[in-house]
């Protein structure tokens, strides 16, 4: 189930217009969270709403500057986990799929 959507404003690759300093659009696009789904993994998680809508925030916004967890072999998974630290957030989305897969 969804629990976390974006829409990219234009077709643009964002990554190389930040890597080079191009001028970006001020607007990303938009971020859709299933709120009631949010609820259910905070409780199952074991913290707050607030905390896990943070981490649904962070995944939606690097999947708007253009990183695609299943087609870019963990690099998403890389820097998700790295601002997540910096964030002082609990485990990310990418890292919950790949527990429960184990």
């Amino acid at each position: 189930m969804t629990d976390v959507l974006s829409f990219p404003w234009g077709e643009r690759d964002l990554r190389r217009s930040i890597n080079t300093l191009e001028t970006a659009s001020s607007h990303l696009g938009d971020i859709a969270i299933a709120t009631g789904r949010a609820s259910r993994q905070a409780r199952e998680a074991g913290h707050a709403k607030q905390v896990e809508l943070r981490i649904l925030v962070l995944h939606g916004l690097l999947h708007l500057l253009g990183y695609n967890h299943e087609h870019d072999s963990g690099l998403m998974a890389r820097l998700e986990k790295e601002c997540r630290l910096r964030g002082g957030l609990p485990v990310s989305l990418i890292e919950r799929e790949g527990q429960r897969s184990l």
